[in-house]
């Protein structure tokens, strides 16, 4: 059975969840919390598998809540959901070591389907929120054109490339990595390259080690931060 707390300061929200969650046979609500200190006391107290975590509320925000709770159970996942326009929480969470993110927007069985794979130990970054982070991303550099120059005059791509390069990825790593880096599950990564899936689970190990990542997210984070 897996143990999930769900934290959020509107009821509804987690009332919502609460029944989409526990409709599945493997998944049981054992603790709420409304706010990021009550997370804290109440992740103490029941050790859940994987909290459910919002970012904005009141008293301390869920990203620090998350930080300070995994710094006591590492082994805890952390699930952030969070709406459109707040993904430059993304970074900061990463940094705090959570394992996945959802937007609230996303259908039922995608809830469903992150809390098993975190979970299972994996990480997870939902494609709505690579797609955000993708157009955030973009808008940065059209804002700042020269950020996106390197001191050598070469563009964005290039400045990826070269990091690819240094990693020593090969020419399937690196198919592996784009397609990671939208989103893409093991699976759907197999189906569009006409692999098997452990064929790309290796890949994706073989890659996050050379890139010195710790997980998918974190890979993704590399692949839009080098341009």
């Amino acid at each position: 059975m897996i143990r999930v707390m769900l934290v959020d300061d509107q009821e509804l929200v987690r009332s919502g969840f609460r029944i989409i969650l526990e409709s599945e046979p493997d998944i049981e609500v054992i603790a709420e919390a409304v706010n990021g200190e009550d997370a804290i006391a109440a992740a103490a107290k029941h050790t859940p598998d994987v909290i459910c975590m919002d970012v904005e509320m009141p008293l301390l925000n869920g990203i620090e809540a998350s930080r300070q709770i995994l710094a006591e159970q590492p082994e805890t996942g952390v699930l952030i959901l969070t709406t459109f326009g707040h993904e430059q929480y993304l970074f900061d969470a990463l940094a705090a070591g959570v394992s996945g993110f959802l937007l609230k927007t996303s259908r039922a069985e995608q809830l469903i389907d992150a809390v098993r794979t975190i979970a299972a130990g994996n990480a997870l970054l939902g494609p709505d929120v690579t797609r955000a982070v993708i157009e955030r991303v973009s808008a940065d550099r059209e804002a700042a054109p020269s950020a996106a120059v390197t001191a050598e005059g070469g563009s964005g791509s290039d400045t990826l490339k070269d990091a690819m390069d240094d990693a020593r990825l090969t020419d399937r790593e690196r198919e592996v990595l784009s397609l990671v880096a939208e989103g893409k599950s093991n699976s759907e990564i197999a189906a569009e390259l006409f692999l098997g899936e452990a064929t790309v689970k290796t890949h994706v190990s073989n890659l996050l080690q050379k890139l010195g990542v710790r997980d998918r997210i974190q890979a993704v984070v590399w692949a839009h931060t080098q341009g």
